[in-house]
């Protein structure tokens, strides 16, 4: 796809005015890092506030009385009893219980509001309205832009901006008017710090973005710290960590599936592949993988399709993300790996241009996560 063919957001013109380096990315001309660089941008999100353009990601409304119901019976969450104003975080599966894709959506009393990867959101909206849209309105919104503000400080920035937002809590959200433009704004993010989404109309979006620029705290922040803040966090990237072969329970995402979906709850079942995830779910499917954190014990990066060996050097895994973690400064990774081979602490060997790395499974997150939950 040519630059002239790529899709362009709402703050297209600002990022250039700002000096970013535009890459290709889900369709779109995306900022992957401003002249500050990405080290410099991965430790002023963690220390302040980073601005980042998420306007790619998709955004739809699901409405209608049966709304909620019907899009529980896409995924192995609990969605019905989700409280008004609360947000969860979802998973849309295939018929054979592996990840389509994953979502954010929240109950906003009369209809659902739902984000889904940009990369993703043609075929997610295609497929959700394939099984549900006889049941309930499903309402793309591409007249919205997304911007996300994250790190320690962005509820300093966006309070002075948007009055109110301080009283959010992590995975709330709520309307709010800013110069008459209607907002959405969750308290939530993809970084592990404190932070918030904001849903804001396309017109509205760069006037939004200047706003929040010119706050003390905030910086504009690209792609390419924004993959390294979620690897320390331990959140999955789709199409690298979690994908259409691999289950929720071989990612790891058990905490997503709520009891109420699972064998024995009250609404246990009922979703694409049930048998197979409740089954990994009871332990009456073993698992054959499952998804590791390493960190390695060289300063040298080990990046995602790297194989990964035992000590006598047979495969036992490969490496879906992996870089040089600027908080924590060690090289870290996320990996698939035989479940024998999963148990903190296991030493492996990542085979780097031949030369074989020393790495050790180790909990995630890397980096502590700061949600303020009140």
């Amino acid at each position: 796809m040519s630059q002239e063919e790529l899709q362009k957001t709402p703050l297209h013109a600002l990022h250039l005015e700002l000096g970013a380096r535009m890459v290709p990315f889900a369709g779109y001309a995306m900022p992957v890092q401003y002249p500050a660089g990405l080290m410099a941008e991965h430790h002023h999100t963690r220390a302040a506030a980073g601005l980042f353009d998420v306007s790619h990601m998709g955004q739809l409304m699901l409405a209608g009385p049966d709304a909620a119901a019907a899009f529980e019976s896409l995924m192995p969450v609990d969605v019905v009893g989700l409280a008004p104003g609360k947000q969860r975080y979802g998973l849309l599966l295939t018929d054979d219980g592996t990840i389509i894709d994953d979502l954010m959506f929240v109950n906003r009393g009369d209809h659902l509001f739902v984000i889904v990867n940009g990369a993703c959101k043609a075929g997610d909206i295609a497929h959700i309205r394939q099984r549900i849209g006889s049941r309930c309105e499903v309402v793309p919104l591409p007249d919205r832009g997304l911007l996300a503000l994250q790190g320690p400080q962005a509820v300093d920035a966006l309070k002075r901006v948007v009055p109110g937002v301080e009283k959010l809590v992590f995975m709330t959200g709520a309307a709010y008017d800013w110069n008459g433009a209607d907002l959405f704004i969750t308290r939530s993010g993809y970084t592990g710090e404190d932070g918030f989404e904001i849903s804001v109309p396309q017109a509205q979006a760069e006037a939004l973005a200047r706003a929040l620029l010119a706050e003390p705290e905030v910086k504009p922040i690209g792609l390419g710290a924004r993959n390294s803040l979620r690897l320390e966090a331990g959140l999955c990237l789709y199409g690298n960590d979690i994908d259409t072969s691999t289950t929720p329970v071989e990612a790891g995402l058990n905490w997503a599936m709520q009891k109420v979906r699972r064998t024995g709850g009250e609404r246990a079942g009922h979703f694409p592949g049930a048998a197979r995830v409740l089954a990994q779910l009871d332990g009456t499917e073993p698992l054959q993988r499952k998804r590791v954190g390493l960190v390695a014990l060289e300063r040298v990066p080990v990046r995602e399709h790297t194989e990964l060996q035992d000590e006598a050097g047979n495969k036992v895994g490969e490496v879906t993300s992996g870089l040089l973690g600027p908080t924590i400064d060690k090289p870290v990774a996320m990996a698939y790996v035989t479940v024998g081979h999963a148990a903190h602490g296991t030493r492996l060997n990542a085979v780097v241009r031949g030369k074989k790395v020393p790495m050790e499974v180790a909990p995630m997150p890397f980096v502590p996560q700061r949600y303020h939950r009140g």
